[in-house]
């Protein structure tokens, strides 16, 4: 439900929704409900990203009732009732990639077509009224030929979407539904739905546990976003020919993001005096050596700063076992490695895949198959693998990067007069860029639970820490409140005592964590 725009005193322009208000002409079958649940996340994510520093759109207020909507939240066929909850979107447009598609033909293969297909006066207007209100530089610059000002903007778009990416790459952040209508026209991340903040590295992590391909996994999003706005272009045709935004795609897309995700990982790694060649692939053997020793994604960039390039042994070997204490436990990486098919169910697949493979190819794919034959090597070789063993490993991959990332920053030093300076300079640029605190699943379920059993001081809490991502928490003080409803005093107390009890938020996740679904 749309509430208006607000223009600030500066001219910036605010528009202001309700998600979840009820009934719309736009409901389609649904209810127009949103529930606590997915409102809770939504409100703190959004937040949390625009603390980080990643464009967004905000959350103004997230408000809940004693009203209740039936979802069944796994798709499972086990429904329950959930308290109905609205919140307050705030963006400078909520107009999307997939605006642009309701003009679309009908398609040769399937006949579908969009709602306004032929009308390209309406279509005209929007882009007119995106590019004046949004994008009033490019108006300016290109007021005299429609072709030029819509390939200038066509290109802008393009770098803006390829840096939000490359920004979303830098923090683990996986955006779970990025379909045409999840692109925002301006280059905002919006529609918080099932994202999730990666903990341990994992290139395919999929967050959305109804994305059973992995359409929309984290190493795929650069190639997806990508994809997206070639279906953007397409629909602006024939106010900007595909010849000419494909060209711009082509050539701006790709290298934009290779550009600032570079600049991006320097700031994490305090590479700030020099930019070499050989940076990328520092960063590229970084993340595989996280991927090998199942590190956490967010704390081993947090303890780098801590890095001293001084080769005494001591401090190596200290910062060498604090760094170790974030890689995946024997435990973890067996929960992480468990097989997901029945032996049986593989089997056939396995032979089906020989056999017919027409019929494979439509219920199942060679990828999935090839994941679930890995998962079962890595859970047999785990079953040998002791705790020493695995710390053994990991200590000897990370003292392989490290001496490299040593070498590296030694380049730096030689590079200034005073080598002090540069230190401070560096732990304040990594300090800045790397967070401590990030909306982890775990830590959104928490608050989640309190906030169902009427306590929502775990949520201002957890909002709190996210308003300040890159500090240490010293200082920082827990709300408690009472419960909101009577009947939930004991359950919401049980609940603020087990919050007490349990981890820093800047923890990696429990065990328990991983059994987290979010669809």
């Amino acid at each position: 439900v749309y509430l208006g725009e607000v223009l600030g005193p500066r001219g910036e322009r605010w528009e202001l929704q309700l998600k979840g208000a009820g009934i719309t002409p736009f409901s389609r079958q649904a209810d127009g409900r949103k529930v606590l649940r997915s409102s809770i996340r939504e409100f703190l994510c959004s937040e949390a990203m625009f603390h980080l520093g990643i464009p967004t759109t905000r959350a103004g207020t997230c408000v809940t009732s004693d009203s209740k909507v039936v979802r069944d939240i796994f798709y499972d066929g086990n429904p329950k009732n959930e308290r109905c909850t609205v919140v307050l979107r705030i963006a400078s447009t909520f107009l999307r990639f997939g605006s642009f598609e309701i003009f679309k033909p009908p398609d040769e293969y399937t006949g579908r077509k969009g709602p306004s297909v032929n009308r390209n006066d309406i279509r005209i207007q929007m882009l007119d009224y995106v590019i004046s209100t949004f994008y009033p530089e490019i108006q300016e610059a290109y007021s005299d030929n429609t072709v030029q000002r819509n390939a200038a903007f066509f290109k802008e778009i393009t770098k803006r979407t390829a840096r939000l990416v490359a920004e979303w790459q830098c923090v683990g952040f996986c955006h779970g539904v990025l379909n045409t209508d999840n692109m925002s026209i301006v280059g905002l991340t919006i529609d918080y739905g099932p994202f999730g903040f990666m903990d341990r590295y994992d290139p395919e992590h999929v967050c959305n546990g109804s994305d059973n391909t992995g359409r929309y996994a984290y190493n795929k999003q650069p190639e997806i976003c990508k994809w997206n706005l070639g279906k953007l272009a397409e629909a602006l045709v024939p106010e900007l020919p595909l010849e000419i935004s494909e060209l711009i795609l082509e050539e701006e897309y790709d290298a934009e993001f290779e550009k600032h995700y570079l600049q991006k990982m320097r700031k994490k790694l305090g590479l700030i005096q020099l930019e070499l060649e050989e940076d990328s692939k520092l960063v590229s053997e970084l993340l595989e050596t996280m991927h090998l020793t199942g590190g956490d994604f967010t704390n081993i960039f947090y303890l780098l700063s801590s890095f001293s390039v001084d080769p005494d042994s001591s401090k190596f070997d200290d910062f060498l076992e604090e760094l170790t204490s974030q890689c995946a436990s024997v435990e973890e990486l067996k929960v992480a490695f468990k097989p997901q098919m029945d032996p049986r169910q593989l089997s056939m697949m396995l032979m089906l895949a020989q056999s017919n493979p027409q019929l494979f190819a439509l219920i199942g794919t060679k990828a999935n198959i090839n994941k679930e034959l890995e998962r079962i090597e890595q859970f047999s070789k785990l079953q040998q693998l002791t705790a020493a063993d695995l710390l053994s490993r990991n200590k000897k991959h990370w003292k392989e990067w490290l001496e490299k990332y040593r070498i590296r920053l030694q380049k730096e030093i030689e590079s200034v007069g005073d080598a002090d300076a540069w230190n401070t300079d560096r732990v304040k640029v990594m300090n800045s860029n790397n967070p401590k605190y990030i909306l982890r699943n775990y830590i959104a379920q928490n608050a989640i639970e309190a906030a169902e059993n009427g306590d929502f001081s775990e949520v201002r809490n957890v909002l709190k820490l996210l308003e300040h991502p890159f500090q240490d928490a010293k200082g920082f003080r827990e709300v408690k409140e009472d419960a909101e409803e009577e009947g939930a005093t004991a359950a919401a107390a049980a609940c603020a005592e087990e919050t007490r009890s349990r981890l820093p938020h800047c923890s990696k996740p429990p065990l328990w964590a991983s059994e987290l679904c979010v669809t």
